[in-house]
């Protein structure tokens, strides 16, 4: 049996990390073009651009919202013209996938500078398409995974406390997931196994956010960094990252993708789809009884979605929670993964159920 696990290059954390990224930068090549969402662009960038020009010749684009095809090409047109070395992004998930996927094309080095810890994107070779509506298209599995991770978390304290959350509904995932992966001896997202230090770390990141999550936000409502939020950034970012990537995907992912397609989530972040995503496996999976009640108190005490309203749909109907179905077992979907019988009818149930459960836990 062979086993497969994937890293990033170099991972880099703290608070005032990003007063490094010039000289990390400088490793990798001379002449740098950063792709950069909007509040980065404006608030983060300026401070650091003088060191950044020191490293080399610079040139900037603004991100275009979605990570979409045309997109890609776009910035890869761009970065080509430029005559661009390394490719650099400083953003949210989909900036991150974007500058991932234009760097994979290009074949150049990527460095990536999360300002919100919301997904496990940065360190994986994955990259989620969208349409420019932000319907979920599919999944492309880049050649390597990022030169440079660097997360900046004085940066994560600042930003709204809800992203931070919302990472943490995306790391819930990550043991579970894997779990599934190890007893369905299903393959992760290179093709193999996962190795014992994956399922470790998925374990880890799991007891992370159990242990350390409330502590986290408290200290992120206050604009502070402390001990606890180090914890749950590098459980976000880190842990989640090698651990999905190299454990493997299950159930609440391609939940997450079905729940796509109904208009009433946009509004939601990838991670509380993901955190009622796992809700909806404990029934899907029929783990214990205990486990479940531990589950849902974790999510309700940090704020992640534990009923169909809290994600914007609250009249949600059977056809439409069908078409969820529908689409989270389609070819392909990891869901596949889990060690039982998978239909859209059952995974059906298992929503539905994760709902009412959810509604019953809510105080009167």
């Amino acid at each position: 049996m062979i086993t497969t696990t994937l890293f990033p290059g170099r991972y880099v954390q703290g608070n005032g990390a990003l007063s490094r990224l010039g000289r990390e930068l400088a490793r990798l090549g001379n002449r740098h073009f950063l792709i950069c969402s909007p509040h980065p662009l404006e608030h983060l960038l300026p401070p650091v651009l003088p060191q950044l020009e020191q490293a080399g010749a610079v040139h900037i684009e603004r991100f275009g919202r979605e990570c979409t095809d045309a997109e890609i090409s776009r910035l890869h047109a761009a970065a080509t013209a430029f005559g661009a070395q390394t490719i650099t992004a400083l953003g949210g998930g989909k900036t991150l996938d974007t500058a991932k996927a234009v760097a994979a094309r290009a074949g150049l080095p990527v460095a990536v500078v999360p300002t919100i810890a919301s997904t496990d994107a940065p360190c994986s070779s994955v990259c989620i398409i969208y349409t420019p509506e932000g319907v979920f298209e599919r999944v492309d599995v880049l050649p390597r995974n990022p030169d440079l991770v660097l997360v900046d978390t004085a940066i994560m304290a600042k930003a709204p406390a809800r992203f931070l959350v919302a990472g943490m509904g995306d790391a819930l995932a990550t043991w579970f997931e894997a779990d599934s992966c190890r007893r369905s001896r299903s393959p992760n997202i290179a093709g193999d196994v996962g190795s014992m230090t994956a399922h470790a770390l998925a374990r880890l990141c799991y007891e992370t956010v159990r242990d350390w999550g409330l502590l986290a936000r408290t200290a992120c409502q206050a604009g502070v960094v402390t001990p606890a939020l180090e914890r749950i950034v590098e459980a976000n970012t880190l842990l989640s990252g090698l651990g999905f990537e190299s454990g493997g995907l299950g159930a609440a992912h391609s939940i997450h993708n079905g729940l796509t397609a109904l208009p009433g989530v946009h509004g939601r972040s990838h991670g509380e789809k993901v955190a009622f995503g796992v809700l909806a496996s404990l029934f899907l999976t029929d783990r214990p009884v205990a486990l479940l009640n531990e589950v849902y108190d974790l999510c309700l005490s940090l704020g992640l979605p534990t009923t169909l309203a809290d994600l914007g749909l609250a009249d949600v109907s059977d056809e439409e929670l069908l078409q969820v179905a529908q689409k989270a077992c389609a070819p392909g979907e990891s869901i596949h993964n889990e060690p039982v019988e998978i239909s859209p009818a059952v995974v059906f149930a298992a929503l539905r159920a994760a709902d009412a459960e959810g509604r019953r836990r809510r105080p009167a």
